[in-house]
């Protein structure tokens, strides 16, 4: 595994310090500004699979462990990691039992148990809750409280790498009391328990406006009691990322900006303010278009973007899906929109470096416009007076959609083009941030929902294992009315073959054997065009020169450590 960190302004180291060297007592920094301009829908990541409802509750609710900014996962609430060696992990790899660190308390005073954990087991696996984290949980038959402090985790089948329910800031613990009338189809209405989580973090929720603002006061119950450094956190959502960053890098308004989506030569301009630093991580950030597998056609109601709508009438062709990716410069794309921030890649795993494939670079890295219009060719796809491709009366004409953001619209604008010289047509078309990743099952506009032909925009996955992440294509993870839209499996790919290697590699133990079958995982998605990969992007966010104690984490939240961060007196 290899983690990439650039410094591009400001000598301030980003190590954690000591909390007698950082701050003498909790509260002591005032207020920590935050701008997020994609603004939180839900502080629940439960019920929406946006990085941003993630990154803002995992500063109040947390996972029993997490990775560090260095990608090895470390205990949390647990006293250590459960292990073959030390018999937290049985030998027949089919439970694993996790101990929690004794006296934790919940922000309202009350005990933290076991459980809560095996509460928040039911809550997301519910049939009928929608639950937008579910591969979590995948494989996994019982979660049962042994005692107060211990929580015994039983899988179906021999379970190699036992590491992902409960780990992570994706699969945080809920408290049982708050949410214990949210189970199933009521999950959505719990509009108090979903704004203002009862968590275990460094911050509480004072005040939630949805798709606004966020105020924070500090944990009274936080089990380090010198931290957090600040009294209060105010965490603004909306805007665009040029001027998030901009109030970090140029004015000094703000402490930090995330997701520094934003021109190169533009973030440099701001930079030369001396107010603030720009950090780049690499982990698992792919930047891909999600081709739909299933019929968009608006004329189909509420049937559109389902199993019911029957096979998309021209995506569902492997030539289309092929000649789409071979039109595409990925170089130039990078070069335009991310700078050092941005690799071309085709893979949808492109680390750590022991599961980045490399098979599909020969024919997909390199923009290949002839081999497209060939393909095409052979495929019986014909030009019609306008250009543009036609068989049979349909069209290669689509709906192309994603978030608002200068970058992403740049890069519409160069796909289209692209594309064009292969006679394909492309409908632009994006919407506000917050609506789009705020999956809200009444929006048409959500990604989940998915009312396109294809759509932009990047995903990543906690921790260096890509195992519960490719479950996220498996053929029953498909967004629908029936789980609240809020399903994984994006781009509605099935396959029950890659379906079956899935559960190859949950039973594979050999850490070699395991990097080639996410290879091959990797290959099968990127091969059969379930998405184009584009960008391997760095995360990439605003520090005040003055904020300190930050450690740059592209494996879990980008706020894992937020307890730890103060302001340099």
């Amino acid at each position: 595994m290899k983690k990439f960190k650039i410094l591009l302004a400001g000598t301030v180291a980003c190590m954690a310090l000591s909390s007698s060297m950082a701050y003498a007592e909790r509260g002591t920094d005032g207020d920590l500004k935050i701008l997020f301009w994609q603004a939180v829908s839900t502080m629940n990541p439960y019920l929406s699979g946006g990085t941003k409802e993630v990154f803002a509750s995992s500063m109040v609710i947390e996972p029993l462990a997490r990775y560090d900014e260095t990608g090895e996962l470390v205990p949390w609430l647990v006293t250590e990691l459960p292990t073959l060696e030390n018999g937290g992990f049985s030998e027949d790899m089919l439970s694993l039992t996790w101990k929690l660190k004794p006296d934790l308390k919940w922000s309202d005073g009350t005990d933290f148990t076991a459980e809560d954990v095996v509460f928040t087991w039911k809550y997301c696996t519910d049939p009928n809750g929608g639950c937008a984290q579910a591969a979590q949980y995948e494989g996994i038959t019982n979660v049962e409280a042994v005692d107060p402090l211990t929580v015994k985790i039983t899988f179906s089948e021999a379970k190699p790498y036992p590491y992902s329910a409960f780990v992570g800031a994706q699969s945080p613990v809920i408290q049982a009391a708050q949410f214990k009338d949210c189970l199933g189809a009521a999950a959505p209405g719990c509009t108090s328990a979903n704004f203002g989580p009862i968590g275990t973090g460094p911050f509480v929720v004072k005040d939630f406006k949805p798709n606004d603002v966020i105020t924070f006061e500090a944990n009274p119950n936080y089990r380090d009691p010198a931290k957090p450094a600040f009294a209060s956190a105010t965490l603004k959502g909306g805007g665009d990322a040029a001027s998030a960053a901009r109030a970090v890098l140029e004015t000094g308004e703000y402490d930090y900006a995330w997701n520094a989506q934003v021109e190169p030569e533009v973030l440099a301009a701001m930079m030369a303010a001396g107010k603030g630093r720009l950090e780049i991580s690499f982990g698992t950030q792919v930047e891909r278009i999600n081709l739909n597998h299933f019929n968009a056609d608006p004329a189909l109601g509420d049937k559109r973007s389902t199993a019911e709508a029957g096979p998309h009438p021209s995506l569902s062709d492997p030539a289309v899906r092929r000649a789409l990716s071979l039109a595409i410069d990925r170089d130039i794309i990078v070069e335009a929109g991310y700078g050092q921030s941005g690799r071309p890649t085709c893979n949808i795993v492109p680390a750590p470096e022991t599961v980045a494939s490399t098979k599909n670079d020969s024919w997909c890295l390199t923009q290949d416009i002839e081999a497209a219009n060939k393909l095409l060719d052979e495929a019986g796809w014909e030009r019609g007076s306008d250009g543009i491709r036609e068989k049979d009366g349909v069209r290669l004409s689509y709906l192309y959609a994603t978030s608002t953001n200068s970058v992403r619209q740049a890069t519409q604008e160069l796909v289209k083009a692209m594309w064009a010289e292969i006679g394909v047509d492309a409908e632009l078309r994006n919407a506000s941030a917050s609506v789009f990743f705020g999956g809200d099952p009444a929006s048409p506009d959500t990604f989940q929902k998915f009312y396109a032909d294809v759509e932009m925009y990047t995903n990543n996955f906690d921790g260096t294992d890509p195992e519960k992440y490719l479950a996220e294509w498996l053929c029953d993870k498909m967004p629908s009315p029936a789980n609240g839209w809020q399903g994984q499996n994006i781009p509605r790919y099935c396959n029950p073959e890659y379906d079956a290697l899935v559960g190859e590699l949950s039973r594979t133990a050999d850490l070699e054997k395991r990097a080639e079958l996410s290879k091959q995982l990797n290959d099968m998605l990127t091969e059969e065009g379930a998405h184009i990969a584009l960008v391997h992007r760095g995360d990439q966010s605003s520090f005040a020169n003055s904020l300190q104690g930050v450690r740059m984490n592209s494996w879990d939240s980008q706020v894992w450590n937020i307890a730890d961060w103060y302001r340099a007196k």
